[in-house]
Parts: structure tokens; sequence; C-alpha cells
């Protein structure tokens, strides 16, 4: 039997387990998906010699950066993106060969596209981790200028403080949350954001899936936002995993 997997930590929100393991019964697949919790990516190596027939796995938070200095290649997206969240695994011999690939490019395209518009320019991207890189580098594919926030503020990010009702009633009209704030179990939480000042012309588009509806998604819509969560995102993600640990 082959087996896929997610590395992450923690793993309680995960969705992708219960998605590959309907796949494969559905499909009459032999093969499973299981979750490796693992409380620090120095771990890797022991996991990946307990499970020889581990043929892939997906890369979630904390470790779609850390993951790079343990990878024998990477695709040129990959590697442009500077964040995997897809490892194709091939044992040579004793060792296995792992190649990564970034998957969340792909998903996050395909969702938000059809969702944009004209005076859709300019985005804020909030958080700093791997999601945002993925997602820094297909707005810039889309042609849309982005800025980072984060909650300290550096060279190329602003803090959430220097966000103004002026610049997203005129100037940022897509607003992408990356970061895991309005998570369940934390779903009375919210970017700090002036959300009186969006409108009909402002997209919100949250990568969090649980719960359906975030806090962030939800002041939005009360000032009349276009919102969208990251479910569509994640499902076209993982069919994009499928193809790169079978087709690559």
């Amino acid at each position: 039997m082959k087996k896929f997997g997610l590395l992450g930590f923690p793993l309680g929100h995960s969705f992708s387990s219960k998605f590959f393991n309907e796949k494969f019964q559905n499909e009459h697949i032999d093969a499973q998906y299981i979750n490796f919790e693992l409380p620090s990516i120095e771990q890797l190596p022991a996991m990946l010699a307990a499970n020889p027939e581990l043929c892939g796995f997906n890369v979630t938070i904390p470790y779609k950066e850390k993951i790079i200095s343990f990878l024998d290649d990477m695709s040129n997206e990959a590697k442009a993106i500077g964040a995997v969240n897809v490892v194709k695994v091939v044992q040579h011999g004793n060792r296995p060969h792992l190649k990564g690939f970034n998957s969340d490019v792909i998903g996050f395209s395909e969702s938000i596209e059809p969702l944009l518009a004209e005076h859709h320019r300019k985005a804020l991207v909030l958080g700093t981790g791997g999601a945002s890189k993925a997602v820094l580098y297909a707005l810039h594919k889309l042609g849309v200028e982005t800025q980072l926030v984060s909650r300290i503020r550096r060279s190329g990010v602003i803090c959430y403080s220097d966000i103004t009702t002026q610049m997203l009633a005129e100037e940022f009209k897509v607003v992408v949350n990356c970061t895991p704030v309005g998570m369940y179990p934390h779903t009375d939480e919210c970017p700090p954001l002036p959300y009186e000042a969006m409108n009909e012309r402002t997209l919100l588009y949250d990568l969090v899936y649980n719960p359906g509806e975030t806090l962030f998604m939800k002041q939005g819509a009360e000032h009349g936002a276009v919102v969208k969560n990251g479910l569509e995102m994640l499902l076209l993600q993982a069919h994009a995993s499928w193809d790169f640990w079978n087709n690559n």
C-alpha cells in the first residue's frame, strides 16, 4: 500500500486526511493518507526512515520554508516562491530523494482570478509566512500590485496600524488573509483593519476555511465587500498535489 501524508504542527484543523482517504476509497486506490504531526522539523529524517512506503506528503504551517533545507530538488516555481507545500518522495536505495513543489500558487490563482475586476489593482497581503509567498507570486502573475502587512514593521512590510481608512477606501481593493487569525477554535478573532472603509468594490479573500465564514469575512461583508474563504483553494491545491506526486 502506498502512503501519503501531511507534515505540520499542529494538525488538528487539517482537511487533507479526510479528502485524500475518501478519494482513495472512492477511486479504489490502494493507498492511505496520514498526518505527521512533528513538533520539530529535525524529526523529518526519522519520520522518513520509519515510513519507507511514503510516496509524497503535503507541508503546512510552520514548515513550508523550513522544509527546503531537507530537499534534494525543487521545481522552478517553488524556487521562485521560496516556499514548498508538496514533496514527492522517490526511494533511491536506502535514501529517499525529496523534490519540492508549490501547489498553493495554483489553488489560489485559479480560485481568485474569476473574482478580480478592473479596479482590483492593488492588494494587501496579511502575513509573511510560506502561504503569503505563494499568494504574492500568484497576484504578481495576475497583474495585481501587493503590499505585505505584518505585526512588525520592517523593510517592505507595513504593520496593521499603518493601514488607514483612506488606503482601503481608495487604493487597496483586495485584502488576502494569509495568517491563521480567525481559524477554529479562535473564531472570535480577526485582523485589525478599518473594515468601515470597505465597500462593494472591496474583495476579501481568507485562506482560512474553518469556519466557513470567518470574522474577517463577516466584517467585510457587513460593509458590502465580496468575500471568499480558502476551501476552493484547498481543493484545487489538493488535486495539484496528486498530479505532482504521480506525474513529475
